[in-house]
């Protein structure tokens, strides 16, 4: 059995979705976006995206206020921020036909479970960001630096799906590969974005340059990636310590970079906690392996977040 797709939804248009899916949309895909506070903005005056790649537009976004009101796709493409989760079961179902498979580019872990439950696990594919991406204001993207996505099964499906994906987003100009362990780059994801993440918010609400010149913070990165590590192996997963130095070292050319983590956190919105740090901690619990430095992260960001 193949599978392929003609029409795309994207749930989430923020920085991810409006990058992401509006490269599809460039490429001349058939993608649908789900918009709520942009809609007016965005309807009127399209998309931008100012990119290291290259700048792009898509003048005439297809914009809608709600699923209903896009129907039933063949995949919907997951991007919020998974502290809206909580609306999967109302947003999920009216894009649903038999076919429809559901990819989400969502941070942290738990997200395919949370969609799996609506959905079903067979419909689930998991893709990762690796991005420097902020949404400037409504409709203006800016893409600071990299942009690849993997994408794996996170259950056995339908053969060939991923690779399938990745050669759409590939066609779209997206730098995309199909994973063989999408558990495994999950956490090499992590790798990153529990100490980048979490210690730009618990220390105020700093950029990674600020981050990276304290040489006291820069060891307690070092050690929170040691300990993703240690959990991830004990997992069965073979993440490398060479990616402690390879993630530090891509970040320094960064320059002010403000995760995504840390705008939340300035703008008084939600962060996602769970998925990208709670959860992480109790898989490794679960495990038999102790993370006491993320266990100290965790309860100064929630000191913090209230």
């Amino acid at each position: 059995m193949s599978w392929t797709f003609k029409s795309v939804a994207v749930v989430g248009s923020g920085a991810i979705g409006l990058y992401y899916g509006g490269r599809l949309a460039a490429a001349g895909e058939d993608v649908r976006f789900l918009l709520r506070s942009d809609y007016d903005a965005i309807s009127e005056g399209g998309l931008k995206v100012e990119s290291v790649h290259g700048d792009f537009a898509v003048p005439e976004l297809r914009a809608f206020r709600t699923s209903a009101e896009i129907g039933p796709v063949d995949l919907v493409i997951v991007a919020w921020k998974a502290t809206a989760n909580h609306s999967l079961l109302d947003v999920l179902p009216p894009l649903l036909h038999e076919g429809t498979q559901v990819l989400t580019l969502q941070n942290g872990l738990g997200n395919c479970e949370a969609i799996a439950e609506i959905t079903g696990a067979e419909r689930v594919v998991g893709g990762l960001c690796f991005v420097c991406i902020n949404r400037i204001f409504p409709g203006l993207v800016r893409h600071s630096a990299g942009g690849r996505v993997s994408i794996g099964e996170w259950r056995p499906g339908i053969p060939g799906r991923a690779e399938e994906l990745a050669g759409r987003f590939k066609a779209a100009g997206i730098s995309a590969s199909a994973v063989a362990n999408l558990e495994q780059a999950q956490w090499e994801k992590l790798i990153w974005n529990i100490p980048f993440n979490g210690l730009s918010v618990s220390e105020g609400g700093i950029t990674t340059d600020v981050l990276l010149a304290n040489p006291e913070t820069e060891s307690e990165m070092r050690a929170l990636m040691t300990e993703v590590i240690m959990a991830a192996r004990a997992l069965g997963l073979d993440l490398s310590d060479e990616l402690i130095d390879f993630n530090i070292e891509r970040t320094r050319p960064m320059g002010p970079y403000k995760t995504s983590s840390m705008i939340d956190f300035v703008e008084g919105r939600e962060v996602e906690v769970g998925p990208i740090w709670k959860e992480p901690l109790r898989r490794a619990k679960a495990a038999g392996v102790g993370m006491p430095h993320l266990e100290k992260l965790v309860r100064r960001i929630n000191y913090l977040v209230g």
